[in-house]
């Protein structure tokens, strides 16, 4: 029997092994407009924040002008090696068994509309998913917009409905949301920083994430 009718994913640190990648896209776009690039940890920790709170984070007194040029540059460093951005291992197939078991599946993340919808192409996940959310739809993560929306999209109570992600960010919107979180802490933040949000269990493996949502989920 189903304990959850609706599983929601993070994206990035997720389903996709992409935390370094933005982190060294988002460190070489501040050089290339003469900012001080953000350390490792600043860096990781806006992974799954909107655009803006991500920016407002980084740079409290940055210049739209200046935000501007930023996003071009981290677009430009992101899009020229997004070859190295893969799934993690056993996504597909995980995702496929929730699905034929008839979980509702679905993606809250704090990518823009775009940049998901390029990535579903480019991993051919768009057909496991039921609905999604984006970064530059709603209010951002940790506020739980992106999960009501949801719940409300699939007709699903929030204790029927469970969230699976890598950062507080994830945690915290569950939360808010009243509604069951895992955390995984093989993404952007580190286990410790985990430790300190609200989460139903911690996962360490994607091999152990599968292998607890076939048993719990």
């Amino acid at each position: 029997m189903k304990r959850y009718d609706l599983v929601v994913f993070d994206w990035d640190g997720t389903l996709v092994d992409s935390a370094a990648h933005i982190v060294s896209s988002l460190q070489a776009a501040s050089r290339d407009i003469g900012f001080e690039a953000p350390s490792d940890e600043a860096s990781r920790h806006i992974i799954g924040l909107g655009l803006q709170d991500a920016l407002d984070y980084l740079f409290p007194t940055i210049t739209r002008a200046d935000s501007g040029r930023l996003v071009d540059r981290y677009r430009h460093h992101y899009l020229g090696g997004e070859s190295v951005v893969v799934l993690f291992d056993g996504v597909d197939a995980g995702l496929r068994a929730l699905q034929a078991r008839g979980h509702f599946l679905a993606v809250a993340t704090g990518k823009s509309r775009v940049g998901l919808e390029r990535a579903l192409d480019d991993t051919q996940l768009r057909s496991r998913f039921d609905a999604t959310r984006c970064g530059d739809e709603g209010f951002s993560k940790p506020h739980p917009g992106m999960l009501e929306y949801l719940l409300d999209r699939l007709c699903v109570e929030p204790a029927r409905a469970l969230m699976v992600g890598d950062t507080t960010h994830d945690l915290e919107m569950a939360a808010g949301a009243r509604v069951d979180a895992v955390a995984v802490t093989y993404g952007a933040h580190e286990p410790a920083k985990l430790a300190k949000a609200p989460s139903t269990v911690t996962v360490d493996t994607p091999q152990e994430l599968w292998a607890w949502l076939t048993a719990n989920a």
